[in-house]
Protein backbone atom coordinates (compact mmCIF):
# COMPACT_ATOMS: atom_id res chain seq x y z
CA UNK A 1 0.00 0.00 0.00
CA UNK A 2 2.59 2.34 0.92
CA UNK A 3 4.40 1.69 -2.38
CA UNK A 4 1.09 2.65 -4.10
CA UNK A 5 0.97 5.58 -2.06
CA UNK A 6 4.51 6.85 -3.08
CA UNK A 7 3.82 6.39 -6.65
CA UNK A 8 1.27 8.55 -6.29
CA UNK A 9 2.29 10.83 -4.37
CA UNK A 10 5.61 11.23 -7.34
CA UNK A 11 2.75 11.25 -10.01
CA UNK A 12 1.15 14.12 -8.36
CA UNK A 13 4.59 16.07 -7.74
CA UNK A 14 5.82 15.29 -11.16
CA UNK A 15 2.19 17.76 -12.25
CA UNK A 16 3.33 19.80 -9.84
CA UNK A 17 6.25 20.30 -11.56
CA UNK A 18 5.44 20.94 -14.78
CA UNK A 19 2.91 22.79 -13.78
CA UNK A 20 5.97 25.14 -12.15
CA UNK A 21 8.42 24.76 -15.45
CA UNK A 22 5.69 27.10 -17.69
CA UNK A 23 8.23 30.52 -17.01
CA UNK A 24 7.97 31.61 -20.66
CA UNK A 25 8.54 35.11 -20.42
CA UNK A 26 7.90 37.96 -23.23
CA UNK A 27 11.16 40.38 -24.00
CA UNK A 28 14.26 40.57 -22.11
CA UNK A 29 14.97 39.93 -18.82
CA UNK A 30 15.33 43.52 -16.80
CA UNK A 31 16.24 43.70 -12.88
CA UNK A 32 16.32 46.86 -11.23
CA UNK A 33 16.81 45.35 -7.52
CA UNK A 34 17.33 48.31 -5.43
CA UNK A 35 17.01 46.14 -2.30
CA UNK A 36 19.88 46.47 0.48
CA UNK A 37 18.35 44.28 2.82
CA UNK A 38 20.04 41.28 4.44
CA UNK A 39 18.31 38.54 6.10
CA UNK A 40 20.00 37.97 9.91
CA UNK A 41 19.91 34.60 11.16
CA UNK A 42 20.55 35.20 14.55
CA UNK A 43 21.59 32.77 17.38
CA UNK A 44 18.77 31.65 19.18
CA UNK A 45 19.13 28.29 20.68
CA UNK A 46 16.35 26.54 22.21
CA UNK A 47 14.01 29.02 21.29
CA UNK A 48 11.94 27.99 18.73
CA UNK A 49 9.15 25.19 18.22
CA UNK A 50 8.59 23.95 14.91
CA UNK A 51 4.47 24.30 14.91
CA UNK A 52 3.30 26.39 12.32
CA UNK A 53 2.57 28.88 15.18
CA UNK A 54 4.84 32.16 15.76
CA UNK A 55 4.37 33.12 19.20
CA UNK A 56 8.01 32.21 19.95
CA UNK A 57 9.03 34.26 17.57
CA UNK A 58 7.76 37.52 18.53
CA UNK A 59 11.47 38.76 19.87
CA UNK A 60 13.28 38.08 16.47
CA UNK A 61 13.38 40.37 14.26
CA UNK A 62 12.11 40.25 10.70
CA UNK A 63 12.89 41.47 7.27
CA UNK A 64 10.24 43.06 4.93
CA UNK A 65 9.73 42.50 1.41
CA UNK A 66 7.33 43.60 -1.08
CA UNK A 67 5.57 40.59 -3.47
CA UNK A 68 6.65 41.41 -6.94
CA UNK A 69 5.20 39.26 -9.79
CA UNK A 70 8.17 36.96 -10.47
CA UNK A 71 8.22 37.24 -14.11
CA UNK A 72 7.30 40.96 -14.20
CA UNK A 73 8.14 42.62 -11.22
CA UNK A 74 6.44 45.69 -11.36
CA UNK A 75 5.03 47.31 -8.44
CA UNK A 76 1.74 47.74 -9.84
CA UNK A 77 0.97 44.44 -9.59
CA UNK A 78 2.24 43.94 -6.00
CA UNK A 79 0.33 41.27 -3.74
CA UNK A 80 -2.64 42.73 -2.70
CA UNK A 81 -2.57 40.81 0.87
CA UNK A 82 0.81 43.13 1.73
CA UNK A 83 4.59 42.80 2.65
CA UNK A 84 5.93 38.96 3.43
CA UNK A 85 7.57 39.08 6.66
CA UNK A 86 10.98 37.00 6.69
CA UNK A 87 12.55 35.66 10.27
CA UNK A 88 15.13 33.33 10.64
CA UNK A 89 17.04 31.82 13.59
CA UNK A 90 19.59 28.92 14.33
CA UNK A 91 20.62 26.88 17.13
CA UNK A 92 24.15 25.87 15.88
CA UNK A 93 22.58 22.89 14.64
CA UNK A 94 19.54 23.43 12.55
CA UNK A 95 18.71 26.38 10.75
CA UNK A 96 15.04 27.78 10.97
CA UNK A 97 12.50 30.33 8.98
CA UNK A 98 8.83 31.98 9.84
CA UNK A 99 7.13 33.38 6.49
CA UNK A 100 3.97 35.40 6.78
CA UNK A 101 2.24 37.02 4.85
CA UNK A 102 -1.79 38.66 4.90
CA UNK A 103 -4.23 37.04 2.94
CA UNK A 104 -7.62 35.60 3.42
CA UNK A 105 -8.53 31.87 3.95
CA UNK A 106 -8.15 29.74 0.83
CA UNK A 107 -8.17 26.00 1.20
CA UNK A 108 -9.68 23.51 -1.10
CA UNK A 109 -8.31 20.19 0.14
CA UNK A 110 -6.27 18.11 -2.57
CA UNK A 111 -6.28 20.76 -4.76
CA UNK A 112 -2.61 22.18 -4.56
CA UNK A 113 -3.00 25.31 -6.88
CA UNK A 114 -6.60 26.45 -5.06
CA UNK A 115 -4.47 26.41 -2.13
CA UNK A 116 -1.23 29.40 -1.33
CA UNK A 117 2.13 27.43 -1.55
CA UNK A 118 5.46 28.48 -1.24
CA UNK A 119 8.90 27.99 -2.02
CA UNK A 120 12.54 28.73 -0.77
CA UNK A 121 15.34 29.04 -3.27
CA UNK A 122 19.12 28.71 -2.28
CA UNK A 123 22.52 29.22 -3.94
CA UNK A 124 24.64 26.17 -4.31
CA UNK A 125 26.51 26.78 -7.48
CA UNK A 126 28.89 29.20 -7.95
CA UNK A 127 27.22 30.57 -11.22
CA UNK A 128 24.09 29.73 -10.42
CA UNK A 129 21.69 32.62 -11.23
CA UNK A 130 18.43 33.79 -9.40
CA UNK A 131 17.10 34.22 -12.84
CA UNK A 132 16.05 31.05 -14.76
CA UNK A 133 16.14 28.92 -11.50
CA UNK A 134 19.99 28.33 -11.83
CA UNK A 135 20.45 30.38 -15.44
CA UNK A 136 21.71 26.91 -17.13
CA UNK A 137 21.41 27.12 -20.69
CA UNK A 138 21.01 23.66 -21.60
CA UNK A 139 17.47 21.93 -22.62
CA UNK A 140 15.78 19.29 -21.07
CA UNK A 141 16.87 16.48 -23.24
CA UNK A 142 20.41 17.92 -22.36
CA UNK A 143 20.82 18.91 -19.20
CA UNK A 144 22.50 16.96 -16.70
CA UNK A 145 25.31 17.32 -13.48
CA UNK A 146 28.29 17.74 -16.24
CA UNK A 147 27.01 20.22 -18.39
CA UNK A 148 24.53 22.10 -16.23
CA UNK A 149 27.70 22.22 -12.96
CA UNK A 150 28.04 24.88 -11.37
CA UNK A 151 24.58 26.18 -12.08
CA UNK A 152 22.62 24.38 -8.72
CA UNK A 153 19.86 25.89 -7.04
CA UNK A 154 17.97 24.34 -3.62
CA UNK A 155 14.58 24.47 -3.55
CA UNK A 156 11.51 23.41 -0.48
CA UNK A 157 8.28 23.87 -2.09
CA UNK A 158 5.45 23.24 0.22
CA UNK A 159 2.05 23.10 -1.17
CA UNK A 160 -0.58 22.59 1.08
CA UNK A 161 -3.57 20.65 -0.17
CA UNK A 162 -2.92 17.90 1.44
CA UNK A 163 -0.94 19.27 4.64
CA UNK A 164 -3.12 19.62 7.90
CA UNK A 165 -2.52 22.52 9.77
CA UNK A 166 0.04 22.47 12.83
CA UNK A 167 1.31 18.96 11.95
CA UNK A 168 4.75 18.83 11.07
CA UNK A 169 5.46 17.44 7.15
CA UNK A 170 8.66 16.98 5.28
CA UNK A 171 11.05 14.42 4.90
CA UNK A 172 9.80 11.36 6.71
CA UNK A 173 11.99 7.74 6.85
CA UNK A 174 9.31 6.06 4.37
CA UNK A 175 10.52 8.69 1.74
CA UNK A 176 14.24 8.85 3.31
CA UNK A 177 14.12 4.86 2.88
CA UNK A 178 13.71 5.53 -0.71
CA UNK A 179 16.12 7.75 -1.30
CA UNK A 180 14.59 10.89 -2.28
CA UNK A 181 13.26 14.21 -1.80
CA UNK A 182 9.95 13.57 -1.92
CA UNK A 183 7.12 14.01 1.33
CA UNK A 184 4.45 11.59 0.06
CA UNK A 185 2.08 12.49 2.99
CA UNK A 186 2.06 16.57 3.11
CA UNK A 187 4.45 17.63 0.01
CA UNK A 188 7.14 19.44 1.58
CA UNK A 189 9.24 18.59 -1.03
CA UNK A 190 13.36 19.01 -1.38
CA UNK A 191 13.73 19.69 -4.75
CA UNK A 192 17.21 20.95 -7.06
CA UNK A 193 17.32 22.43 -10.07
CA UNK A 194 19.66 24.18 -12.86
CA UNK A 195 16.88 26.05 -14.82
CA UNK A 196 13.15 26.30 -15.09
CA UNK A 197 12.72 23.32 -17.13
CA UNK A 198 14.92 20.82 -15.64
CA UNK A 199 14.17 20.29 -11.79
CA UNK A 200 14.06 17.37 -10.04
CA UNK A 201 13.19 15.33 -6.30
CA UNK A 202 16.90 15.04 -4.56
CA UNK A 203 17.95 11.90 -5.21
CA UNK A 204 16.46 11.84 -9.12
CA UNK A 205 17.64 13.11 -12.60
CA UNK A 206 16.95 13.49 -15.65
CA UNK A 207 15.38 10.89 -18.07
CA UNK A 208 17.56 7.56 -18.10
CA UNK A 209 19.83 8.25 -14.87
CA UNK A 210 19.44 6.18 -12.20
CA UNK A 211 18.22 7.21 -8.51
CA UNK A 212 20.90 7.42 -6.15
CA UNK A 213 19.40 5.80 -2.65
CA UNK A 214 21.45 8.20 -0.91
CA UNK A 215 19.56 11.41 -1.03
CA UNK A 216 17.11 12.66 1.96
CA UNK A 217 14.53 15.33 2.66
CA UNK A 218 15.76 16.83 5.96
CA UNK A 219 13.74 19.64 5.55
CA UNK A 220 10.51 19.93 8.33
CA UNK A 221 7.47 22.32 8.16
CA UNK A 222 4.24 23.58 9.15
CA UNK A 223 1.39 26.15 8.66
CA UNK A 224 -1.22 27.90 10.59
CA UNK A 225 -3.64 30.70 9.82
CA UNK A 226 -4.70 33.22 12.01
CA UNK A 227 -8.19 32.92 11.68
CA UNK A 228 -7.89 29.44 13.60
CA UNK A 229 -9.98 29.25 16.92
CA UNK A 230 -8.60 25.29 17.60
CA UNK A 231 -4.85 25.68 18.79
CA UNK A 232 -4.95 21.96 20.62
CA UNK A 233 -4.49 21.22 16.94
CA UNK A 234 -6.31 19.99 14.04
CA UNK A 235 -7.20 15.76 12.25
CA UNK A 236 -7.64 15.97 8.74
CA UNK A 237 -11.76 14.75 8.98
CA UNK A 238 -12.06 18.54 10.35
CA UNK A 239 -11.32 19.86 6.54
CA UNK A 240 -11.41 23.04 5.58
CA UNK A 241 -10.75 23.71 9.06
CA UNK A 242 -11.59 27.42 8.45
CA UNK A 243 -14.44 29.74 6.73
CA UNK A 244 -13.33 30.49 3.10
CA UNK A 245 -12.76 34.22 2.67
CA UNK A 246 -11.70 34.83 6.05
CA UNK A 247 -9.35 37.55 6.59
CA UNK A 248 -5.81 36.30 8.43
CA UNK A 249 -2.21 36.09 8.35
CA UNK A 250 -0.46 32.67 7.06
CA UNK A 251 2.17 31.33 8.78
CA UNK A 252 4.71 29.39 7.07
CA UNK A 253 7.68 28.17 9.48
CA UNK A 254 10.48 25.65 8.25
CA UNK A 255 13.79 23.97 9.58
CA UNK A 256 16.55 22.08 8.10
CA UNK A 257 19.88 20.61 9.65
CA UNK A 258 22.72 23.59 9.05
CA UNK A 259 24.82 21.23 6.92
CA UNK A 260 23.13 17.53 5.06
CA UNK A 261 24.83 14.81 4.47
CA UNK A 262 24.35 15.65 0.50
CA UNK A 263 27.41 14.51 -1.77
CA UNK A 264 25.30 15.22 -4.98
CA UNK A 265 25.74 18.69 -5.28
CA UNK A 266 21.67 18.87 -4.37
CA UNK A 267 21.51 20.86 -0.85
CA UNK A 268 22.65 23.89 -0.06
CA UNK A 269 25.32 24.00 2.74
CA UNK A 270 25.03 26.62 5.06
CA UNK A 271 28.27 27.86 7.70
CA UNK A 272 28.41 29.46 11.03
CA UNK A 273 29.67 33.29 9.94
CA UNK A 274 29.24 32.65 6.53
CA UNK A 275 26.63 34.15 3.93
CA UNK A 276 24.13 32.22 1.48
CA UNK A 277 22.05 33.82 -1.27
CA UNK A 278 17.98 32.88 -1.24
CA UNK A 279 14.94 33.64 -2.38
CA UNK A 280 11.01 33.22 -1.50
CA UNK A 281 8.33 32.28 -3.90
CA UNK A 282 4.96 32.40 -2.85
CA UNK A 283 1.56 31.27 -5.30
CA UNK A 284 -1.89 32.22 -3.93
CA UNK A 285 -5.36 31.59 -5.33
CA UNK A 286 -6.69 35.16 -6.23
CA UNK A 287 -10.34 35.72 -6.33
CA UNK A 288 -10.71 31.99 -5.77
CA UNK A 289 -8.96 30.96 -9.36
CA UNK A 290 -6.56 28.30 -9.16
CA UNK A 291 -2.83 29.65 -9.66
CA UNK A 292 -0.33 28.53 -12.74
CA UNK A 293 2.85 27.78 -11.94
CA UNK A 294 4.80 30.87 -13.55
CA UNK A 295 2.36 32.73 -11.81
CA UNK A 296 3.85 33.32 -8.50
CA UNK A 297 5.26 36.24 -6.26
CA UNK A 298 9.22 36.77 -5.24
CA UNK A 299 11.20 38.85 -2.50
CA UNK A 300 13.31 40.39 -5.34
CA UNK A 301 13.81 40.21 -8.88
CA UNK A 302 17.31 38.63 -7.79
CA UNK A 303 19.47 36.86 -4.41
CA UNK A 304 18.71 38.40 -1.19
CA UNK A 305 21.85 37.67 0.93
CA UNK A 306 21.24 35.56 4.36
CA UNK A 307 24.12 35.55 6.76
CA UNK A 308 24.20 32.96 9.49
CA UNK A 309 25.48 34.91 12.72
CA UNK A 310 28.19 33.46 14.79
CA UNK A 311 27.50 32.89 18.55
CA UNK A 312 27.71 35.97 20.21
CA UNK A 313 27.05 38.48 17.51
CA UNK A 314 23.69 39.31 17.93
CA UNK A 315 23.91 40.97 21.23
CA UNK A 316 27.39 41.10 22.48
CA UNK A 317 27.21 44.23 23.84
CA UNK A 318 24.33 44.04 25.88
CA UNK A 319 25.53 40.47 26.91
CA UNK A 320 28.55 41.63 28.08
CA UNK A 321 27.37 44.45 30.04
CA UNK A 322 24.73 42.45 31.87
CA UNK A 323 27.49 39.61 32.63
CA UNK A 324 30.20 41.87 33.48
CA UNK A 325 27.38 43.42 36.06
CA UNK A 326 26.41 39.91 37.25
CA UNK A 327 30.17 39.09 37.89
CA UNK A 328 30.68 42.89 39.52
CA UNK A 329 28.25 42.58 42.14
CA UNK A 330 29.08 38.81 42.59
CA UNK A 331 32.95 39.42 43.45
CA UNK A 332 31.99 42.46 45.88
CA UNK A 333 29.91 40.33 47.74
CA UNK A 334 32.64 36.92 47.69
CA UNK A 335 35.39 39.47 48.80
CA UNK A 336 32.66 40.82 51.82
CA UNK A 337 32.29 37.36 52.68
CA UNK A 338 36.24 36.64 52.74
CA UNK A 339 37.09 39.86 54.72
CA UNK A 340 34.46 38.60 57.48
CA UNK A 341 35.63 35.23 57.52
CA UNK A 342 39.16 36.29 57.97
CA UNK A 343 38.09 38.56 60.89
CA UNK A 344 36.20 36.13 62.61
CA UNK A 345 39.88 33.30 61.74
CA UNK A 346 41.72 36.56 63.40
CA UNK A 347 39.45 37.22 66.41
CA UNK A 348 38.93 32.70 67.06
CA UNK A 349 42.67 32.77 67.26
CA UNK A 350 43.62 35.36 69.42
CA UNK A 351 41.07 34.66 71.82
CA UNK A 352 42.37 31.02 71.69
CA UNK A 353 46.26 31.81 71.98
CA UNK A 354 45.94 34.84 74.45
CA UNK A 355 43.54 33.36 76.95
CA UNK A 356 44.82 34.84 80.47
CA UNK A 357 46.38 31.96 82.34
CA UNK A 358 44.72 31.15 86.06
CA UNK A 359 47.11 30.51 89.04
CA UNK A 360 46.86 27.34 90.76
CA UNK A 361 45.24 27.25 94.34
CA UNK A 362 45.83 24.07 95.91
CA UNK A 363 42.48 22.12 97.94
CA UNK A 364 44.08 22.55 101.38
CA UNK A 365 44.27 26.33 100.68
CA UNK A 366 41.00 27.22 100.80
Amino acid sequence: MFRNSFMLSLLLLASILRGLHSHEESGEWRCESESEIRVESGFKPGLITLDGHADDWKEIDGSHFSLLPALDPDSENEFKGGKLILKSVHDGHDVFFLLQVDGDYAYSKGESNKCPSIALMFQIGDSATYHNMGGCEEHPATCTSKTCKGHEVDIMHFSIGNAIPGRLYGGSPLDNGDGNGGDRFGHLDDIYAWNPHCRFIDGTGPSGSANDSSAQNEWKGAWWHSSFTVHSGFVEDESPYAENGKKGTYYFEFSRPLRTMDHLQQDVQFTIGGSNKMSVAFWYPLDGQPWHGSGHYSINCDWVPIDISLGGSLSDKSVNKESSSSWNIASAFSLILSVAALCVSVFVSYRVFNTKSVAFTPMEDL
